[in-house]
């Protein structure tokens, strides 16, 4: 059975950008998209350019998959899978839901 962690209010994120939650003392960027009705979470630490800084990337899509640019150089991660377009790295993408306009992070074993 998953378990859901509480994260935050719906109103707490910024439509169409993203937002950082500290998770079981982990960065999660959260991504909130109201007008498709979707909600992408992923690490906020980026491999390449060594800091926690997703959540405060650009976001658009790359051939309709969902994506954020690192703000540092500028690689993209895909939002649904964690990703990157460019080089072979990967950040950790999470399972989220709007729940009684709670956002839940479910949590990894």
């Amino acid at each position: 059975m998953t378990q859901w962690i509480d994260i935050c209010s719906v109103d707490d994120l910024q439509p169409n950008s993203g937002v950082c939650a500290l998770v079981n003392n982990q960065q999660v960027a959260i991504f909130y998209f109201p007008n498709e009705d979707k909600i992408y979470a992923i690490g906020n630490y980026d491999p390449i350019g060594k800091a926690n800084v997703l959540s405060r990337g650009m976001v658009g899509d790359i051939n309709g998959e969902p994506v954020v640019a690192s703000p540092l150089f500028k690689q993209h991660f895909s939002l649904q899978s964690g990703r990157c377009l460019e080089q072979d790295e990967q950040v950790p993408c999470y399972s989220v839901r709007v729940h009684d306009d709670r956002i839940e992070l479910a949590e990894k074993n």
